[in-house]
């Protein structure tokens, strides 16, 4: 599997550290002092804007871009997405504009969600920002924008939300052989991978990329938006699509595809009491920030599922830590409280 020949930019501090989490896999053993290891695999490290998983994918889809002649990058996401404020950077580090669609998943107006954390950053970065309501048909959104700017001359690249598509998954196939490369030199048995899944590119490239390399390890993709079906389905697609992109059609089948999405609430971005919890204890265990719409909502699912037995006690977990703590500054009233 030669990712070589597909073109990159390199734009992230890479290969992220891979970490054991020793305090907060004591907190939760059992009452023998028994229970997984848990390991993060630090892309909140990536160092693109305050890192994230995003990065990743943009350096083959900001490639794509390149080759493609483009002046102008389109993406979309909701108000406070991180992948639009590494777009947005990614952008600004190549000289080229950016123009960013944000939905209104929430229906939050106070000024800390609207103006601060991704948003601020957003602006900072140079970006155009215009706002859509929610569930506007934001693929769709693009393409009008796109026809726009190609009428005025320019030569737009539309980036889907996410980044997720066969050319952003890319980046977690990279991932996915980075991993088993220090885990290698760790001598670390990886029996389980687990982080939050959204719009389906991680989780997607890391499947596609581990069943490649043949290496035994699951994917437990925690939903922060869709239900268990339709997130699976999305899932083996683009896992799929990926797998054909790298001429290895076939080899990702429905099995290879693990979503649990008990842990969302009451829906995209808005904060659980699992969540909060989540936070403050990686926070106050390792000194690590998540944040309050993925990677937070993900590590309650770990922790419930550690604390129910879902894992052998012996196994070794690693968290891919997906990045976006800047988000915290959005969600005050949920985090600052005692």
């Amino acid at each position: 599997m030669n990712l070589a020949r597909f073109p990159r930019i390199r734009l992230g501090h890479l290969p992220t550290p891979l970490e054991p989490m020793e305090h907060l896999s004591r907190r939760l053993a059992d009452a023998h002092g028994k229970g997984p290891k848990i390991w993060m695999k630090r892309d909140d490290c990536t160092g693109l804007s305050t890192g994230g998983n995003k990065t990743r994918k943009l350096e083959f889809l900001m490639a794509d871009a390149e080759a493609k002649g483009a002046d102008t990058v389109i993406t979309q996401g909701a108000t406070q997405s991180n992948h639009a404020r590494q777009t947005a950077a990614a952008a600004a580090k190549l000289g080229l504009a950016c123009h960013l669609l944000l939905e209104d998943r929430t229906g939050r107006r106070d000024a800390a969600y609207t103006q601060s954390a991704n948003v601020l950053l957003d602006r900072l970065h140079g970006a155009v920002i215009d706002h859509r309501p929610g569930g506007a048909d934001m693929q769709a959104e693009m393409e009008i924008l796109a026809e726009k700017l190609r009428a005025e001359g320019r030569r737009p690249y539309v980036i889907p939300g996410g980044g997720s598509n066969a050319v952003g998954a890319l980046g977690y196939v990279y991932a996915a052989q980075e991993l088993l490369g220090q885990a290698m030199e760790l001598g670390l048995r990886i029996d389980h991978v687990v982080h939050a899944t959204g719009s389906a590119g991680t989780q997607a490239g890391l499947v596609a990329g581990l069943v490649a390399m043949n290496s035994g390890v699951s994917v437990l993709g925690i939903g922060v938006s869709s239900p268990r079906v339709t997130q699976e389905a999305k899932v083996l697609e683009l896992a799929q699509d990926t797998a054909k992109y790298l001429d290895l059609p076939g080899i990702i089948r429905p099995h290879h595809v693990l979503a649990n999405c008990d842990y969302i609430g009451q829906g995209y971005g808005i904060p659980t009491e699992g969540m909060v919890e989540a936070v403050r204890l990686v926070a106050e265990c390792e000194g690590i920030l998540l944040d309050p719409v993925y990677s937070g909502k993900a590590m309650a699912g770990l922790i419930d599922l550690i604390r129910k037995g879902h894992f052998a006690a012996d196994s070794n977990i690693v968290f891919l830590h997906t990045g976006g703590a800047v988000g915290l500054f959005g969600y005050p009233e949920a985090l600052a409280s005692d």
